[in-house]
């Protein structure tokens, strides 16, 4: 028998675990966890340092995400916490890096970035008005996150949909500041509120686990506890009907 099909636009949190990424079929991965509590299935399209632009470029670009659409009965939009990081390079910039040619210039730029971006982050934070630029501007996360909203609901009507609060971080990559955590979540709630979109409080969730250092290593992604905590509530929002 077909199961029902959550399709989750996520960015790395939902692929990756306390010591490293994995499989987007590992049964203990937070989509996974939701999809199995509903009896469905989960399809995750996700990517590293993934914000709501890179999901509404899968959305429009990527035919295993159209493959799908007929399908689901369900959208999660797991977007929107790395458009709150702190950015001291513009992001093109930086997605430029692993393209560079030849290898040893892309290795010295790619060293100087990352010796650079706690030190850039931390001063922007403490001087800048709103804490300096960050991944993706507030206004920018919910436009498209209405995007993608719109577009599923064009094609699915009858489909709930989820979306997140940007969680915390105590990232050493990011010197652990994060003033833009704020202003998008106001702007995430507004959105959602306007529009009758559920939210996941990534915050409430998993506050306690990232911040208390019971994650990943690297201050930013989870441990299994908070997986099966965020797997869970996202269950309950579905269940629900997304609202």
């Amino acid at each position: 028998m077909n199961r029902p099909v959550l399709l989750v636009l996520g960015d790395s949190l939902a692929f990756h675990g306390p010591e490293r990424p994995e499989p987007a079929d590992h049964p203990r991965l937070w989509p996974n966890v939701a999809a199995a509590a509903l009896g469905a299935r989960a399809e995750i399209v996700a990517g590293t340092g993934w914000t709501a632009r890179h999901a509404w470029h899968a959305l429009i670009s990527d035919p295993r995400v159209w493959a799908l659409m007929p399908r689901i009965d369900a959208l999660v939009l797991g977007v929107g916490g790395m458009d709150t990081l702190p950015s001291p390079l513009p992001t093109a910039v930086r997605e430029l890096i692993p393209v560079l040619r030849p290898d040893g210039l892309r290795r010295r730029a790619r060293a100087a970035y990352l010796r650079a971006q706690p030190v850039l982050a931390r001063t922007f934070a403490a001087v800048l008005p709103g804490g300096g630029p960050v991944a993706l501007p507030p206004r920018l996360t919910v436009d498209y996150l209405e995007r993608c909203r719109s577009a599923v609901l064009a094609v699915r009507p009858d489909v709930p949909i989820v979306a997140v609060l940007p969680p915390p971080h105590r990232a050493e990559c990011y010197a652990s500041v994060h003033p833009g955590r704020l202003p998008a979540e106001r702007a995430t709630r507004t959105w959602a509120q306007a529009c009758g979109v559920a939210l996941l409080d990534l915050p409430a969730l998993v506050g306690d686990h990232v911040l208390g250092g019971h994650g990943n290593p690297d201050g930013m992604h989870w441990g299994w506890d908070a997986h099966a905590v965020v797997g869970g509530a996202c269950a309950r929002l579905l269940r629900a009907g997304g609202r």
